[in-house]
């Protein structure tokens, strides 16, 4: 899954709205973002294979560090006290580690067979919507429609900055989304890995944003952390 990770941050935004969206774009993207390093440094391991799934050519076979349950328990529990040391916001560090385990759950539901359950475990479990085009493409459009119209809802605009900067990324997110899937499959895992470490610029994107945004009135208090 790509854009419904992101619309998981979006909408937490609305239940954690002294939280930055740049934070919980890390959140999301956790796994995603400790992959592509792992990968480089041949911790974890994946090869591309055209047509293993409708929506993907990666054969993503060995990631029990940043991708498994246990993993993503661990982490989740890390990132919230993290979090929570740092800010002393009881509420966001509840919020963002969540973000962080909703990864598995989202992965688990568009990945085929191959998210372990521990570092050392053979079991491996996914739903397979990567198998259905069309299915992946309505269920996270719609997510994301939902995410960012939350987004929308529960913020309001300090500036020009605030509007365009948020409709700019939606746009980004748009096209970089019909391109992954109707692209060609990737010429090298070590490209995948060394396009996945860009993440971090969606996430200084998202950080951008917010601090043009405010929460509203009803929200809470107009400061990002």
């Amino acid at each position: 899954m790509f854009i419904g990770h992101f619309a998981v941050a979006f909408a937490a935004k609305k239940v954690a709205p002294q939280t930055s969206l740049g934070t919980l774009f890390i959140a999301v993207q956790w796994a995603d973002v400790l992959w592509p390093v792992l990968l480089l440094l041949g911790i974890e391991h994946a090869r591309i294979e055209p047509g293993f799934t409708v929506v993907t050519p990666l054969d993503l076979y060995d990631y029990p560090i940043s991708h498994s349950l246990l993993g993503l328990l661990l982490w989740s529990v890390g990132f919230g006290g993290l979090y929570f040391f740092l800010r002393k916001y009881k509420l966001g560090a509840i919020v963002a580690g969540l973000c962080v385990f909703s990864h598995w759950i989202l992965d688990f539901i568009t990945h085929r067979p191959d998210m372990p359950l521990g570092f050392g475990s053979g079991t491996k479990v996914g739903l397979g919507l990567w198998n259905s085009l069309s299915g992946t493409v309505l269920i996270e459009s719609a997510m994301f429609i939902a995410g960012v119209a939350l987004y929308v809802r529960s913020t309001v605009a300090k500036d020009r900055i605030g509007t365009y900067s948020l409709w700019t990324l939606v746009a980004f997110f748009a096209v970089m989304y019909a391109a992954n899937i109707l692209g060609p499959p990737p010429p090298s895992i070590n490209v995948v890995a060394i396009g996945g470490n860009a993440g971090w610029l969606l996430v200084l994107w998202a950080y951008w944003i917010d601090r043009h945004r405010q929460p509203r009135p009803s929200e809470g208090s107009p400061v990002p952390q």
